[in-house]
């Protein structure tokens, strides 16, 4: 390879900075130096590392930029390495004891995705990635923190487009452990919130509602997207859910949606649009590619999905983040309300 080539595309070609990011941040090196300057062998026991092969990563990590090295043998952070610390909320998603390094340890099925069709996570992990995470109890909790982190994210912008005091019962389908429920029951009063998620996520959410002192207006029901849904709500919320299902899968979802919202709820999509961001959204788009068969949408692919489940978009938004909130309503009254 010529040298010009090599400067073009080692960018793009580069592992070497990926993986040691994750390793210092699995390690939780920079919240050890949150506080200040510390040296290597300090680093290395209270992290749990051998000193001298950490040391091989963090010097690599500061001509990077991470880290800085005042003295030789001692470390401190940059404000890149700040971002990396616990609280900023980057952290979990490269942390390869959870479920962050489960999808990086995905990546290499990509190609036998791309020459099959098929999702290769069952052939990396031996399981689909639901009976994946219901088997394994621990990456299960990993998957429903980073859930409930991006939850977190994104609920002061949901909490500005729409108009909440005429809202009295909303339904998170696939709400995980209840995050996003619980936030905007304490925003608001008057709401009452039901979480749909699997048994042992539900139950997850039960005891957060007790927890927060939110049982009297917050409850969890055990049962799947594509069975019916509790029926009569005023919203039904169906937030970064979408884009793990294939067009079929994803219909259905949004049909029981419509049937349990009728001709007087309305059905709220929160994703982002593969347009708006199509560096992220085309990576997280292969990502599902490899992991579920799901996949990023545009507006109109969203648009077809929701007419395609008996629904009309009626309005959307997309926040400064680059999050979008999609709005429909039913068209069609479901068949137990011809009757």
């Amino acid at each position: 390879m010529s040298a010009e080539a090599w400067r073009t595309l080692q960018p793009l070609m580069d592992l070497t900075t990926p993986w040691a990011l994750r390793v210092a941040a699995t390690l939780r090196i920079p919240d050890l130096l949150a506080s200040g300057t510390a040296p290597l062998e300090a680093l290395a026991e209270r992290s749990g590392s051998d000193a001298a092969m950490l040391g091989r990563v963090m010097r690599f990590l500061v001509a990077r930029g991470v880290f800085l090295e005042p003295e030789p043998g001692s470390f401190a952070l940059t404000p890149t390495g700040r971002l990396l610390e616990e609280a900023a909320g980057v952290r979990a998603w490269l942390d390869q004891d959870g479920f962050g390094g489960r999808m990086d340890r995905a990546w290499p099925a990509l190609l036998a995705t791309v020459r099959t069709g098929k999702p290769s996570y069952a052939d990396v992990f031996g399981l689909p990635l639901w009976e994946d995470l219901a088997a394994h109890p621990l990456l299960s909790e990993s998957f429903n923190r980073l859930m409930a982190e991006q939850s977190a994210d994104f609920w002061p912008e949901l909490a500005g487009c729409l108009d909440w005091s005429g809202l009295r019962e909303i339904v998170d389908v696939g709400g995980g452990s209840g995050t996003l429920v619980a936030l905007l029951a304490r925003a608001h009063p008057h709401l009452r919130g039901t979480v749909l998620d699997l048994p042992a996520t539900a139950e997850a959410a039960t005891a957060r509602f007790a927890r927060e002192g939110l049982a009297d207006r917050c409850r969890a029901q055990a049962g799947s997207m594509f069975d019916p849904l509790p029926a009569g709500a005023d919203l039904y919320i169906v937030s970064i859910v979408i884009g793990d299902w294939e067009d079929a899968q994803a219909t259905a979802i949004l049909r029981r949606c419509a049937e349990a919202a009728g001709l007087r709820g309305r059905v709220l999509i929160v994703e982002a649009l593969l347009e708006d961001d199509p560096v992220a959204s085309s990576a997280m788009d292969l990502l599902m590619l490899i992991v579920t068969g799901g996949r990023s949408r545009t507006l109109e692919q969203f648009r077809a999905l929701i007419e395609a489940a008996g629904l009309k978009l009626v309005r959307y938004s997309v926040t400064p983040t680059g999050r979008c909130f999609l709005e429909s309503q039913a068209t069609v009254l479901p068949e137990e309300e011809r009757r």
